[in-house]
């Protein structure tokens, strides 16, 4: 395909608040650092707004379209991609997810922490995200982030309840760890954009999680906003033993899913949103993992940054709504509003 200039298109001024918050205050990019900036056709104008705002701040860049280097969806992350980003200190990930294209942006990613990189993981961003999570106040998101894993790390049991339906127990180990990714990102660990949760691997889970928010990977653009049709996972032993959901499509489909591996059925990862600017469900994983409340991942348990003894290719994030949560007994929050 013919070369496109990102440098010359034109964006909505809108999205450059959001850009400004990433390059600024998240990713902390300075003069003296070496950028990565990697977008695809659907985001383009999004690539623009960042590409704009590390060109205000003087940084040297190099910017990647993804249907210049190789067909979609991505069998493995373009070697040019790899490289350039060995040469830098600071990333963005700025573009659409399509099936199966995971274990390419697992490739990236890989690169990402053993380089140490502070990378910005901005997967299938949209305008409706840059003008709202993006536009979240992260020096706040930090404080009550950061107020919380320290809680979290001196915690054995989490319970989960939900107005919709679920009713878990978490348990934890002191052998693995509580990661913040609260938007403000440090070459210890990658974070989406936009940031604030703080998770873990859990040592086990038993109970019911009702996913009336939204599924993550490709299966989110697909089904968006699950509250007319929640999927109802019943888990014991930290493993999915049943599932329920009106839409029969959508059930099929994520049962496939978290049949891919042998660990693709096992709870990876628990987490607690932390975003106070995101106010409700958009049908995007990307934002909508976020929200103040529980969310819980099958498959991958980000072993790199947990300390979890084992791996999937998969990782799917499932996103509720109206949480009540208490850690070792005490209530921290209440119908969705933090308590601390």
């Amino acid at each position: 395909m013919e070369r496109i200039d990102v440098n010359r298109i034109a964006f909505d001024p809108e999205l450059s608040e959001g850009a400004r918050n990433a390059v600024d205050v998240c990713l902390r990019l300075s003069p003296r650092e070496r950028i990565t900036i990697i977008t695809d056709i659907e985001a383009i104008e999004i690539g623009a707004a960042l590409v704009a705002e590390v060109g205000r701040v003087g940084a040297e860049s190099r910017v990647f379209v993804l249907e210049e280097h190789a067909a979609r969806p991505l069998t493995e992350m373009p070697r040019a991609i790899l490289d350039d980003l060995s040469r830098s200190q600071v990333s963005i990930f700025a573009a659409s997810a399509l099936t199966g294209e995971l274990s390419a942006r697992f490739e990236m990613t890989e690169v990402v922490n053993r380089r140490r990189i502070r990378h910005g993981h901005m997967v299938n961003i949209n305008e409706q995200i840059m003008k709202e999570g993006m536009r979240a106040d992260f020096g706040e998101v930090d404080s009550i982030s950061t107020r919380l894993v320290e809680m979290a790390r001196k915690t054995r049991s989490i319970v989960a309840k939900s107005r919709g339906g679920t009713d878990l127990v978490a348990e934890f180990s002191p052998d693995l760890r509580w990661v913040k990714t609260s938007g403000i990102i440090s070459p210890d660990k990658w974070g989406n954009l936009p940031g604030g949760e703080i998770f873990t691997s859990p040592a086990n889970v038993d109970g019911v999680f009702v996913v009336d928010g939204v599924v993550g990977d490709y299966l989110c653009r697909k089904y968006g906003d699950l509250r007319d049709a929640p999927l109802t996972i019943e888990i014991r032993d930290a493993r999915i033993v049943d599932l329920r959901c009106a839409n029969r499509e959508l059930l099929d489909e994520f049962a496939r899913y978290t049949s891919t591996d042998e660990n693709s059925n096992r709870v990876g990862e628990f987490a607690i949103g932390t975003n106070t600017a995101v106010k409700g469900v958009i049908g995007h994983i990307l934002q909508d993992e976020k929200i103040p409340g529980v969310h819980v991942a099958f498959g991958h348990p980000y072993s790199e940054h947990t300390g979890q003894t084992w791996r999937s290719r998969t990782h799917i994030d499932c996103v509720g709504r109206d949480f009540d949560i208490w850690m070792d007994g005490e209530q921290v929050m209440a119908g969705g509003a933090f308590q601390i």
